[in-house]
């Protein structure tokens, strides 16, 4: 009975979406080629793609800058919107959490994801530099020849 009471106690303070969601969620990133490295706004790096973080908030924004030897870098942004399971768990605070899981879930994220997840790029190929002719040191470079003078008969 007293177990009973204390599951029921839990389940009115605590918001539906956060005990079955969490407030993290892993965020993967995946370019191809691979073997790209990342770096986030938020303090996140990974050497070589594809990667996965673990443990990110799932209401944060944030930028995700992603870089490779011979080809461009690119800045992508991640945001969070209202998950579908979000707001199955936030339905679950009417039967079981009423307002106080509601302010809960409401306030800590559990009711978001990130997007996108996971973040697909493809990266594009810097362009070679331009090839530049050079004659050797013993050959004089051309140069434009006047035209002759017109004479008058």
């Amino acid at each position: 009975m007293k177990l009973l009471t204390a599951l029921f106690a839990a389940a009115l303070l605590c918001g539906c979406a956060t005990i079955t969601r969490g407030t993290t969620q892993a965020f993967t990133v995946e370019t191809t080629p691979s073997g790209a490295t990342v770096a986030t706004s938020n303090g996140l790096n990974c050497p070589s793609t594809p990667c996965t973080f673990a443990r990110v908030d799932r209401e944060s924004t944030f930028t995700v800058t992603v870089s490779k030897p011979g080809y461009r870098t690119s800045t992508h942004t991640v945001t969070h919107q209202t998950a579908g399971s979000g707001s199955a768990g936030m339905a679950g605070n009417i039967l079981l959490g009423g307002v106080i899981g509601a302010a809960i879930d409401g306030n800590n994220g559990a009711t978001q994801d990130l997007v996108p997840n996971p973040l697909r790029i493809a990266l594009e190929a810097e362009a070679p530099a331009p090839v530049v002719a050079s004659l050797p040191e013993n050959v004089a470079p051309a140069t434009a020849q006047e035209a002759p003078a017109a004479t008058a008969n």
